[in-house]
């Protein structure tokens, strides 16, 4: 029997997609629509679910089954439906206070117990939805409503968080690159555990350019390093920009330049978690912001552990039911 062929169209709601006049959200979510039909499964393999925010609107422009869920809480009702129905292709999305602020704790233990859900995170360093407060990830001195004279906190760092709880997936592309975004959804989509992705995503309301430093055509080459699995880390329009480990930090370098060839450059491997972390420390204006995919390895995951204890629990004590346990002999009658 022939799978359906589907297109970009079949994942299109009949809900009016409504975001701000040049919002970076419609780029993610049309990235969305074209890479799910590449993956063969059917619509009804899928489940989009969000919490609070701009981005948590998501669910409603899918042709698919969605929550939209609670503010930073989406990771446990997405972990409760892989766990219940592992065969689901479960996609999470959030922002990054709804991720980073309240559902900080949820976003840790996810990625640590490699639940097999796609993780999309919209990253604006702001919060969008209640009108241009800072977030954990904007900036230090960026003036909001809620830090009128500066925002006196260290900028959250995620990459490095994640790859420290034990991310088995971790990517980031901007919004500007629909192209590099789809490809990356797609390997996404494959991994068999947690695959977070982070998404550099302009709002044009309240913060907006905030990314033009990484994704201005005129900066971009420079400020970006593309990440190639089994590629070397170069970078700059004349691609003679690299890396290289100066004892044991990474270090930037021009190619030709004190005696630095080609071959010193750091070849990128997504399964090196030291060198993971290394990479997720590099901030500009010191060093290019890495992009595509960091981290990308094999490891049991959640669900498969969760039901693999069920089966093997039924086959030594057989199968119960929820009124056994009910008046199970920890219980007792008070009269």
């Amino acid at each position: 029997m022939m799978t359906e062929v589907l297109t970009k169209k079949d994942f299109q709601s009949d809900q009016t997609v409504r975001w701000c006049p040049g919002c970076g959200d419609y780029a993610i979510l049309t990235a969305v629509q074209n890479a799910l039909p590449q993956l063969g499964r059917k619509k009804e393999e899928f489940v989009f679910v969000s919490g609070i925010g701009c981005s948590s609107r998501f669910p409603y422009y899918m042709e698919t089954y969605g929550f939209h869920t609670i503010h930073g809480r989406a990771p446990g009702i997405a972990t409760g439906i892989k766990v219940t129905n592992p065969s689901l292709d479960v996609w999470l999305v959030s922002g990054d206070g709804d991720t980073y602020s309240i559902g900080g704790n949820h976003f840790i233990h996810t990625v640590r117990r490699n639940v097999g859900l796609k993780y999309l995170i919209f990253n604006n360093e702001i919060y969008g939805l209640t009108k241009g407060q800072f977030s954990p990830t904007s900036g230090k001195n960026l003036v909001t409503k809620s830090s009128p004279f500066g925002n006196i906190e260290n900028r959250f760092n995620p990459m490095s968080l994640a790859i420290g709880a034990g991310c088995t997936f971790y990517a980031r592309v901007t919004d500007t690159s629909p192209k590099e975004m789809t490809e990356v959804f797609i390997e996404a989509a494959k991994h068999k555990g947690t695959a977070v992705v982070e998404i550099l995503q302009n709002c044009v309301i309240f913060n907006d350019k905030v990314h033009a430093s990484v994704t201005a055509r005129e900066v971009r080459d420079d400020h970006q390093l593309k990440l190639v699995h089994g590629e070397k880390m170069l970078f700059g329009k004349e691609r003679n920009k690299g890396i290289v480990f100066e004892g044991n930090k990474l270090k930037v370098v021009t190619v030709g330049e004190n005696g630095i060839t080609e071959d010193q450059i750091v070849v990128h491997d997504q399964t090196d978690l030291p060198l993971a972390f290394q990479l997720s420390q590099l901030q500009l204006p010191d060093a290019p912001l890495p992009m595509g995919i960091l981290r990308c390895v094999k490891a049991p995951t959640y669900e498969d552990a969760v039901n693999g204890q069920i089966q093997d629990l039924q086959a030594k004590f057989g199968k119960s039911n929820l009124q056994t346990l009910l008046t199970g002999h920890t219980t007792w009658r008070v009269t």
